[in-house]
């Protein structure tokens, strides 16, 4: 159960920054054409994708209980659950990203590993103070 909540946790503060990420930056400065620079798409898109996998990650890991809590891989697994399971969906739900040669994909695949290792030291850095 305590898995169930972490995930939910981080699916439920995930949809809401990207919601907001989505009607604040995205819509307002990017549009449909999209970017037209690697930096503004770096600081237009990258960048707040990454402040929401940080979020969802920390907060995923806030909730996670206490005596499963110093098992490094449930921890883990736990806390970045959600962020993953985002990135898979949007890889197969838009397939133009899947592009290996394409800046897009790595730095979205990027954008994954660094929230979450991110969004945990954080979690250590508040549960630990």
């Amino acid at each position: 159960m305590a898995l169930v909540r972490c995930r939910a946790v981080g699916i439920v503060v995930l949809v809401l920054t990207g919601y907001v990420q989505t009607t604040l930056i995205h819509d307002p400065l990017v549009g449909p054409e999209g970017v037209g620079s690697f930096g503004a798409a770096l600081a237009l898109v990258h960048l707040p994708n990454l402040v929401c996998v940080v979020l969802a990650t920390w907060a995923a890991a806030r909730v996670y209980p206490e005596p499963w809590r110093e098992m490094p891989v449930r921890h883990l697994a736990a806390a970045c659950a959600a962020p993953a399971a985002a990135q898979v969906l949007l890889l197969s739900l838009r397939p133009g990203v899947l592009d290996l040669a394409g800046a897009g994909f790595w730095m979205s695949t990027g954008v994954l590993p660094a929230g979450c290792t991110v969004g945990l030291l954080l979690d250590r850095l508040v549960w630990t103070s």
